[in-house]
């Protein structure tokens, strides 16, 4: 790396302050109304695109779209030419879009797609399919590969695997988060929803899982054949019912790691990275927090309890 990432690790850094921070989303989760909460959220960084009077699942997509807006202002101070592993980073907002455009095109009302600017990677050309063959079609000849299917959730799981395996190719840094997602997503596929996961997705996912996991008959032989940059995403969880901690120790494992990396020069784009998970941990906690106090927060202590649990 270079002096050219100063610049960008400088911005990163004061970019990631801009979260409400783990006390912060408790005590949102602790407002007795969804109103409540969008009226102390507002006041916050999120205030950009959250306001009183949404709806749980509109606020929720405005915290999602304030993370996008400070990803592409992130693209923006990266060195030219060095932007592809923020790009990928982001990835999962265009998956996001595929999986509004899957609804569309299956009779359902969708949300408007997410403004991606720079950090789009295929998603020109994939909003312009007209059925779901046609959007399996240009995902085969796009970065995102195959599916090997015309099944809507085949196409949504494939694309979360090839996901993780285009994050772990570009930013080597993130190839232990990225594992253990893959082996998260691969695990309520097959053990919660009883999906089958195509041979392509399969192939796909292999990089990352290793090639013996394919026919594990449970959850728990499933992480045995695992190598261990995946395994430690399902460590003392031999229960399908247990997947939701494990996906919430994830996001804490991530957290850390991202709180080192800020911490890394400036000359390097570790900051970057860094920033990105904080602020993407902050918001998955946000939109966790807008559903508990939707659901009464401080006087449901059952709900509150589920928040502590995972945050």
């Amino acid at each position: 790396m270079s002096a050219g990432w100063v610049g960008a690790s400088v911005r990163a850094r004061a970019m990631s302050r801009r979260r409400i921070g783990l006390a912060g989303a408790r005590s949102l989760a602790s407002c007795t109304t969804l109103d409540e909460a969008l009226e102390v959220l507002s006041e916050s960084p999120y205030g950009r695109d959250v306001h009183p009077g949404q709806t749980l699942p509109q606020a929720q997509r405005a915290v999602a779209v304030t993370l996008l807006w400070h990803l592409r202002i992130l693209a923006g101070w990266v060195p030219r030419g060095d932007s592809r592993e923020l790009r990928i980073l982001a990835g999962g907002f265009e998956v996001a879009n595929v999986d509004e455009r899957l609804r569309e095109l299956t009779g359902g009302v969708a949300e408007p797609p997410f403004h991606l600017g720079s950090l789009a990677t295929a998603w020109q050309v994939l909003a312009g399919a007209t059925s779901v063959p046609d959007l399996r079609e240009l995902l085969s000849r796009s970065a995102w590969g195959e599916p090997g299917t015309d099944s809507p959730d085949g196409i949504r799981l494939a694309m979360r695997l090839a996901w993780a395996a285009r994050v772990a190719a570009a930013a080597p840094r993130a190839r232990t988060w990225a594992a253990g997602a893959a082996a998260l997503v691969a695990a309520r596929a097959r053990y919660v929803a009883g999906a089958r996961i195509t041979p392509e997705a399969e192939l796909v996912a292999v990089p990352l899982l290793g090639p013996r996991w394919t026919e594990a008959p449970d959850l728990a032989a499933f992480a045995a054949q695992l190598p261990p940059t995946a395994r430690w995403a399902l460590a003392g969880r031999a229960e399908p019912t247990s997947l939701w901690q494990a996906e919430a120790a994830w996001w804490a494992r991530v957290t850390t790691d991202g709180f080192a990396l800020l911490r890394r020069p400036v000359t390097t784009a570790d900051p970057v990275l860094g920033a990105v998970v904080v602020l993407a941990t902050d918001a998955w906690r946000v939109r966790a927090a807008l559903e508990v106090a939707t659901r009464g927060g401080a006087s449901a202590a059952e709900a509150l309890g589920v928040f502590d649990a995972v945050a």
